[in-house]
């Protein structure tokens, strides 16, 4: 077994990284959608040069509702509602379609990886091999991207994987507004607790309110974070064999819900750092 570090952020278009982050190697950086606020060309452009910042060799990405440019079908759609405007205009600060795509470049220059909805498999540089199921979709909540309607659900195909990777929370779990409802998905809930194999860890942003981490035991809320002041660094928390909770692969899960970005009075919460362990690739 490799025990590894990983970064967790959703940033909504932060191109700005903070020193404490820059500072640290982690194995791999994860980021779970909403690169962007208004989902502009150069709202793209600076959550790249925040990813390339990152002292990490692997820097896994995925859409969120509020990137709706990357999700085609919607794009076509809000830029014919949008006439008669001129489609120039649209294109200086929107792009073409399918354009944004293209920013990210060369994976093997960047150490980006945009990652579709789906399984994908990665040896990390010290051998170990993690699998990872990636989906940026979420409940209708308006006309954004990546969504669908919650009386017909989402197909989430996730089978046996170390990380799953998904824009928005599970029914229940970290998913609580400032008005008090519930706003993650019961189809993605439904489809990790009845997992045979229950992943290591679910990250997922979308409900900036609902940061913190949960095991079988409460890590860490916003509320918890507010009583020690304005966070001023990262929040570390470990899961590995010698450690007093530590992950029992294939029947608990280890949640964090890792937005970055307040709703409120944090201007940035604070980004997690997870120390778990993986087996070696053969």
């Amino acid at each position: 077994m490799s025990k590894l570090d990983f970064w967790f952020f959703p940033t909504h278009g932060l191109d700005t990284l903070p020193d404490f982050v820059s500072r640290q190697y982690a194995d791999a950086a994860i980021h779970c959608g909403d690169l962007t606020t208004e989902s502009q060309i150069d709202e793209y452009k600076a959550s790249i040069r925040f990813l390339r910042a990152i002292n990490s060799p692997l820097k896994l990405v995925i859409a969120g509702n509020y990137d709706f440019t990357m999700d085609i079908p919607i794009f076509q759609r809000k830029a014919a509602e949008a006439q008669p405007l001129d489609p120039q205009l649209i294109r200086k600060f929107y792009g073409n379609y399918g354009e944004v795509r293209e920013l990210f470049g060369d994976e093997k220059e960047t150490g980006i990886t945009f990652l579709d909805e789906g399984i994908h498999s990665f040896r990390l540089q010290n051998r170990a091999l993690l699998n990872v199921y990636a989906s940026p979709y979420t409940p209708s909540c308006g006309d954004w991207g990546f969504q669908y309607h919650l009386d017909l659900g989402h197909d989430f195909k996730i089978g046996n994987v170390d990380i799953v990777m998904t824009h928005g929370p599970p029914k229940g779990i970290m998913d609580r507004t400032h008005s008090g409802q519930r706003a993650g998905c019961q189809h993605l809930f439904k489809v990790i607790a009845r997992s045979q194999d229950r992943p290591l860890m679910h990250c997922f942003g979308h409900i900036h309110e609902g940061w913190g981490g949960k095991l079988c035991v409460l890590i860490s809320t916003l509320s918890m974070i507010k009583r020690k002041g304005d966070p001023t660094g990262c929040f570390r928390t470990s899961h590995c064999s010698e450690d007093p909770h530590p992950l029992k692969r294939g029947s608990e899960t280890l949640f964090i819900n890792a937005a970055m970005e307040s709703s409120q009075d944090l201007l940035v919460q604070p980004p997690w750092v997870v120390d778990i362990e993986l087996p070696a690739a053969v």
